[in-house]
């Protein structure tokens, strides 16, 4: 279980998170869901070490940096460095053995060239199997599906169903609400700096009507489509 309590982060006087506090178990799937600007990734970041903050994070597998994957919403890469070898890379950084990285390429990536000037797409499918030849115990994913395309898409949703199935821990953020209510056990609304809303699987119904009326309201009316 990772447990986050009472986090808080600012930017000098600009509070961007307030005593954001969840339990994510074993075995789960979890959705976040926010504006633009809301504060996912600043969220993200926070967990995973990249920002500091106030609260507190405890996770059972040991310091985060060891045991989580994260994806990134842009993933970086090194100029100069090929798709095989970033593989390489992040599996020596987990002390992983050397691996065939040819027959787990699942995206088909041309992983001889540099990833530097992969698309958008695969660059994210090249991250992706990165993250998943560490071997982590925890997965926060920051937009998986946006930019990939459908068959990818598919791919991504099953290894995410997988990765539950080995009671892995997983936070995913993504503006696809089909692609939440499909992986998710549970869905977090983050708004006005905080978790607003807690939703289970069998109420996405009602927390997507809510977006909708938030999101849509009456602005299509305003354009007197013809």
């Amino acid at each position: 279980m990772i447990t986050i309590e009472n986090l808080s982060k600012s930017y000098g006087d600009k509070i961007i998170l307030e005593n954001i506090t969840l339990n994510l178990k074993k075995g789960k799937v979890y959705g976040i869901v926010g504006e633009n600007g809301a504060g996912k990734t600043t969220l993200f970041n926070c967990i995973s070490g990249l920002e500091k903050h106030s609260g507190t994070i405890s996770c059972e597998y040991g310091n985060p940096k060891t045991s989580l994957g994260y994806l990134q919403t842009e993933p970086y890469f090194f100029s100069n460095i090929t798709g095989m070898e970033y593989l390489s890379l992040l599996c020596n950084a987990r002390n992983i053995e050397p691996i065939n990285s040819i027959e787990k390429n699942i995206f088909d990536l041309p992983l001889n060239e540099y990833a530097n000037n992969y698309s958008t797409g695969m660059k994210k499918k090249l991250a992706i199997t990165a993250l998943l030849l560490q071997e982590n115990k925890f997965f926060i994913l920051d937009e998986p599906f946006n930019g990939v395309d459908i068959h990818s898409n598919m791919i991504i949703t099953e290894i995410i169903q997988q990765l539950k199935r080995l009671e892995k821990t997983i936070l995913i953020s993504s503006h696809i609400f089909s692609t939440l209510n499909e992986t998710c056990d549970e869905i977090f609304l983050l708004k006005n700096k905080t978790i607003n809303m807690r939703v289970k699987k069998e109420e996405f119904g009602i927390l997507e009507n809510e977006l909708k009326e938030f999101s849509i309201g009456n602005r299509i009316s305003k354009l007197n489509l013809k």
